[in-house]
């Protein structure tokens, strides 16, 4: 006890007072990771505009990426429940780093295009993190430790913008190239570094179904339980005008004020600080102290507030306060949704429920981005915060029966 047992495969956790050091390298699997996401944020719809300048395009690339995602992730989740959490995990990212290469050489729309759908047919990467902090927490911490995925995601999008800003000043296709070489370092951190968390005893077991691998059962599956579905509704909505956001907010910006990769790049970083100091610090005391259903109702009374003072900010400072509202609001939601759905199934399917969380995340990625760019090429500029405030208010009522409950 207290060591790692070592197979062909992977070491396998043993000890429980090991979960931190688990925790620990969890965090810096999906940190690495998410900094390569965030260094092609601000830099995406100027790759575009090399070949198209509407703000549907960008938001059809995205949709690429994200229906991809959909369809994989429960397949992803499904293969974790069976074959164990790392191999997946490695899998998912040395495919993002495929995709990322890709992207930044592509010379082509439509190459660009077949990058995303690499990316996405391989990224699992987050609820395959999710299913190893699941495995490892107690119903009660689940909250607080996926946190820990949100403080991982802000810290990615502190540095990541920045330095895709940084590197873009060397070449637009620059952090396309930064971005892949940092997935090939994470993908070889998690391969020699990141413990098993699934011991082969707790694995679904059987033989395979070739129905296991289709993408719509576990979707459909979960919503035949009616709290699971609306907790899965909330969080889709609420995610929905995120994805809004987080593919128009450079072409908004762009429009209104005129901003640059490099002022996007800030203004992703200070969204970066607040969710990692939300959820790193703040929510992990908050969840001490308080109930998971009251901070996630305070999150969506927070939220709705930051898109609309985006829809009518005149100012770039505005921008900043909005994106305060908009990243606690956020912080506070989103781990504890996960976990309230975490927590209504079995161990054995933690894999399957959080890849099927994923694959609806997946979903918002698909329409947040087209509804963004069809609103703003249509309705004006403002439209796509509009609605996300629309959007946010009635992902509230969905949730709140199940809370009262």
């Amino acid at each position: 006890m207290g060591d790692w047992k070592i197979g062909m495969t992977a070491p396998v956790l043993t000890d429980e007072k090991l979960q931190r050091r688990t925790l620990t390298l969890v965090f810096v699997t999906v940190f690495l990771d998410l900094l390569g996401v965030g260094i092609l944020i601000p830099i995406i719809p100027y790759l575009v505009r090399q070949f198209e300048t509407d703000a549907t395009t960008v938001g059809l690339l995205s949709l690429s990426y994200s229906a991809a995602q959909f369809l994989a992730s429960p397949v992803l989740g499904v293969l974790s429940d069976r074959y164990g959490r790392r191999p997946v995990l490695v899998f998912s990212i040395l495919g993002s780093a495929l995709g990322y290469f890709l992207f930044g050489w592509a010379a082509t729309l439509w190459l660009m295009f077949f990058a995303r759908i690499v990316d996405g047919i391989t990224g699992g990467n987050i609820s395959t993190a999710q299913a190893c902090l699941a495995d490892i927490s107690t119903p009660q911490d689940r909250a607080k430790n996926f946190g820990l995925i949100g403080m991982a995601f802000g810290l990615g999008f502190i540095i990541g913008p920045a330095l895709g800003g940084l590197l873009s000043k060397i070449s637009i296709h620059a952090p396309a190239y930064g971005a892949g070489c940092m997935a090939l370092i994470t993908s070889v951190f998690a391969f020699f570094l990141l413990p098993e968390t699934l011991p082969p005893e707790r694995r679904k077991t059987g033989r395979a179904q070739w129905s296991d691998l289709n993408p719509l059962r576990p979707v459909v599956a979960a919503f035949q339980n009616a709290a699971l579905r609306a907790l899965l509704v909330s969080l889709f909505l609420l995610n929905f005008a995120f994805a809004a956001l987080q593919t128009n907010f450079s072409v908004f910006t762009l429009a209104r004020f005129g901003w640059g990769p490099e002022d996007n790049a800030w203004t992703f970083a200070f969204i970066g600080l607040m969710v990692a100091f939300n959820q790193g610090f703040l929510i992990r005391r908050l969840t001490q102290v308080a109930q998971e259903r009251t901070l996630a109702m305070w999150g969506f009374a927070l939220f709705a507030p930051g898109f609309v003072l985006i829809a009518v900010a005149t100012e770039g400072w505005m921008l900043y306060l909005a994106s305060g509202l908009i990243a606690t609001g956020s912080s506070l939601t989103n781990p504890t949704l996960t976990s309230f759905i975490s927590q209504r199934v079995s161990n054995r399917e933690q894999g399957s429920i959080l890849g099927t969380t994923q694959a609806v995340l997946s979903l918002t990625r698909v329409f947040g981005p087209l509804w963004a760019g069809l609103v703003f090429d249509r309705l004006g500029a403002g439209s796509p915060y509009w609605s996300g405030a629309v959007f946010i208010f009635v992902a509230a009522l969905c949730a709140w029966p199940v809370f009262r409950k």
